[in-house]
């Protein structure tokens, strides 16, 4: 079996991203250690997103919540304005849990072992392996996305993902080094997100492609092979957006569990086949010309929009009025924000 982490750490050596989060390798090598605060909501962000996506997000967490301990003590509602665009808000809420956690049971330092992280709220076995092997130095096993393209290709594993995992989990242990863990298992994901692409690999540039199975035998585009995802469903919706004379709108607290949990939103019906109406007011509802539509991780959502004018004095049956001074659209998820800027397209020419 090939060693390749020798070669690939030279080559991280020399071409290693500069990321803000990131201990640049010589820096790690002469033995500074990345802040684990920061792996971690580098970590939490890039779920499911790209860097690209992730930067200005960090920056502006890390600006406003420097450390955990501000993180910890930051309201719910700032976070979630904070991370809107970014998508899950699961992810979101698990931060803020995890942040008062470390800060309760952990004196606001997180803990080395991967065992302890991957008990913390929102932390799995990835990310657990990885604050510990990079902000901490332990040798643990880091897979992502890109680790598992790279192993797949390096040793031409043709079975699809998922069912791959086990294997390429597998040969990603037998590369990884004692010294330099994390070191190695960011020029793992510096590879492949950068050479080892998912389409047209650079493999003229690759430091491994001497020992890549897959460059060798002229496959390595078509690795890692992927069973056929099932088609999203589509769920359809109702929201009601109310305004008052004096601009105040009518906002309702989502439930905890469940998306956008704990967020607010406009009141509606549930997300369904077939919505039933739940208006929380009574009132002459108009449709706007149009729909909204975004798409979660496991389904598309069709929201039909429903808009009302009503006097000062209406009382609704769920929410609360929120008055213009303290209603501030980019606080809203994303699909909430869509429903408001077609119902003020409306509005306005009502």
């Amino acid at each position: 079996m090939v060693k390749i982490s020798a070669t690939l750490l030279a080559w991280y050596d020399r071409h290693a991203r500069d990321l803000p989060w990131r201990v640049p390798p010589h820096a790690s090598r002469a033995g500074r250690r990345a802040d684990p605060y920061r792996v971690w909501l580098s970590e939490i962000m890039l779920q499911q997103t790209t860097v690209a996506a992730v930067k200005d997000y960090y920056h502006v967490f890390t600006s406003r919540w420097p450390d955990v301990a501000a993180l910890a003590m930051a309201s719910d509602d700032a976070v979630m304005a904070a991370w809107a665009g970014l998508g899950y808000y699961a992810r979101a809420r698990n931060l803020l849990k995890c942040a008062r956690l470390v800060v309760a049971d952990f004196d606001g330092v997180f803990p080395a072992d991967r065992v302890a992280l991957q008990g913390l709220p929102g932390i799995g076995p990835y990310t657990s392996a990885a604050i510990s092997a990079i902000a901490f130095g332990r040798s643990e096993v880091v897979v992502d996305g890109n680790v598992e393209r790279v192993m797949a290709r390096l040793f031409a594993v043709k079975t699809p993902l998922p069912k791959a995992k086990p294997e390429l989990v597998a040969l990603a242990d037998q590369q990884t080094p004692k010294a330099r863990a994390g070191d190695y298992a960011q020029a793992v994901m510096d590879l492949g997100a950068t050479i080892c692409t998912p389409k047209k690999p650079a493999c003229g540039l690759c430091p491994l492609r001497e020992d890549c199975q897959a460059w060798a035998a002229g496959i390595a585009a078509q690795l890692p092979g992927r069973s056929p995802k099932p088609k999203k469903p589509t769920r359809f919706g109702i929201a009601y957006i109310t305004r008052r004379p004096d601009g105040a709108f009518l906002l309702e607290r989502r439930p905890a569990k469940g998306l956008l949990g704990g967020m607010m939103g406009w009141p509606g019906s549930d997300w369904g086949a077939h919505p039933e109406p739940a208006p929380p007011i009574e009132a002459e509802w108009q449709m706007p010309t149009g729909e909204v539509r975004h798409t979660f991780t496991h389904f598309h959502l069709i929201l039909t929009i429903k808009v009302a004018l009503v006097p000062l004095e209406t009382v609704p049956a769920r929410g609360q009025f929120v008055p213009s001074q303290h209603f501030h659209p980019g606080d809203l998820p994303t699909v909430m924000r869509k429903a408001y800027d077609l119902a003020t397209r409306h509005l306005e020419k009502v």
